[in-house]
């Protein structure tokens, strides 16, 4: 028991939210959200491009040209944004980082969530 928040947390691990806003403010990262467009007009970390997991790997290119540029995924968990990291890599984005806990643990950080 006392493992699981471990496991959890370093499973794929990401980034926390607050790892996130100094990526955001001072390498100027990229976020980018994979949940569904309903999911995402709901709300999102501000200033985040909506692409869908199921088409990341060919949107994704054309959304960040710049791969040296941190990138830091965003669903609802981290479940997907996982994933979603592994993919961003595998295109050449190599400090594409998931955020551990998504959105969830965005909004208990109490950092601002906007709504399209």
């Amino acid at each position: 028991m006392l493992l699981a928040p471990m496991l959890r947390g370093g499973a794929g691990g990401g980034v926390t939210p607050n790892q996130a806003v100094q990526l955001i403010n001072r390498e100027k990262a990229v976020v980018v959200d994979v949940c569904e467009p309903a999911e995402y007009q709901a709300g999102h970390v501000g200033g985040a491009k909506n692409i869908p997991l199921g088409e990341l790997e060919q949107k994704l290119p054309a959304a960040v040209k710049n791969k040296a540029v941190p990138l830091v995924l965003v669903c609802a968990s981290g479940a997907r944004s996982g994933r979603a990291a592994g993919i961003a890599r595998k295109l050449g984005y190599e400090k594409a980082e998931s955020l551990a806990g998504g959105l969830k643990a965005w909004r208990a950080a109490d950092l601002p969530v906007e709504k399209a």
